[in-house]
């Protein structure tokens, strides 16, 4: 019986950085009632320094959602989380995976893989901070610290200081040499190392992150963890995110054509706010992967105007649509979109 608080986390959407900002999450909530949600890597600085509101705005429907911290100083970390924490979020997680050259100039990220006993004397202060669950994602190693007994020093000292929930990219990053994107794809993925860890730290929650980009592959992997995390799987294809939380969760997959319309009316409320109508509809490009006329919606929220004439663009559409989602019926905008404009 693991002894993790909180929520269980069986499927999530994993922090991406350009991705998961609040406009992303919307559209995530809407074709997924149940996955956890995490905004894009926050630096713990500046929420302290800067504008915390502005950087952990939300809408009340993404709940449950996480929000992810980068930083190395615990002190500077418990205040970050305190300021989470009234901000009403459900989780705060540190981030001990991003290999970017930027992070890794920060003193955090992967690169604190090097420094387990740095990484729990910041889950330690976090927890102190808060109530809320401290979780931490991590990858497997780094550059040429990639041994089994590397990754168990990591998570022992991170369970020690009170962590309860560990999210691991089932790769280790290479922070010598490869790019951010290239660290998203090499070296490859090691999920057995992953299923190992769930053995041997049983009271851990142990989440499976990296490459589950087909539902099947993504429900097989629960027989062995306590959770799958889809990254740019998601984003590209969201209604391969609404499958799985459907089967796993027992709920009808969403109509498409409610979803689009709620989209709409956000669009709508976000540019009578001051939002641009790019930094919206700019999520929305995978609405219909892998279906007929996909490319012709991609095409057309590339072309939208922004401010009143694409929202004009986009009530049209509404009005010339008859749209069904994956659950049954026409799924294809070559049938249904002679009149719209595009």
């Amino acid at each position: 019986m693991t002894s993790f608080d909180g929520p269980p986390h069986r499927l999530s959407v994993a922090p991406m950085m350009d991705r998961t900002d609040r406009h992303c999450r919307y559209l995530l909530r809407l074709v997924a009632p149940n996955a956890w949600l995490y905004t894009e890597m926050v630096t713990a600085a500046a929420i302290v320094r800067g504008d915390a509101e502005r950087l952990l705005a939300y809408d009340d429907s993404e709940h449950p959602v996480a929000a992810q911290l980068g930083g190395s100083d615990p002190s500077i970390l418990a205040a970050a989380t305190q300021t989470v924490a009234r901000a009403g979020f459900d989780a705060v997680n540190l981030n001990v995976g991003c290999p970017s050259d930027r992070v890794q100039a920060g003193c955090f990220g992967a690169a604190l893989m090097a420094e387990p006993t740095l990484v729990a004397d910041c889950v330690r202060a976090m927890r102190k901070a808060t109530d809320l669950p401290v979780t931490v994602k991590t990858r497997l190693g780094i550059d040429e610290h990639d041994s089994y007994e590397f990754l168990c020093d990591l998570v022992a000292a991170v369970e020690a200081a009170g962590c309860r929930t560990l999210i691991v990219h089932a790769r280790k990053a290479w922070l010598k040499g490869l790019s951010p994107k290239q660290n998203r794809n090499v070296p490859a993925l090691d999920y057995g190392r992953v299923h190992r860890l769930k053995r041997d730290f049983p009271n851990l929650e142990v989440i499976l992150n990296g490459g589950l980009d087909a539902e099947a592959v993504a429900i097989d992997e629960l027989e062995h963890v306590d959770g799958v995390v889809l990254g740019r799987a998601a984003y590209h294809d969201p209604w391969l995110l609404a499958a799985i939380d459907a089967r796993l969760y027992g709920g009808a997959l969403p109509d498409a054509e409610s979803v689009l319309d709620a989209l709409c009316r956000y669009a709508e409320a976000e540019l009578e706010r001051g939002s641009r109508l790019r930094t919206v509809t700019r999520h929305w490009m995978g609405f219909y992967a892998g279906k007929p006329g996909a490319r012709r919606w991609r095409r057309f929220l590339g072309e939208l105007p922004d401010g009143a004439a694409g929202l004009r663009a986009l009530r049209n559409l509404g009005s010339n649509r008859n749209f069904r989602g994956r659950s049954g019926g026409v799924t294809s905008l070559e049938e249904n979109c002679g009149s719209t404009p595009f």
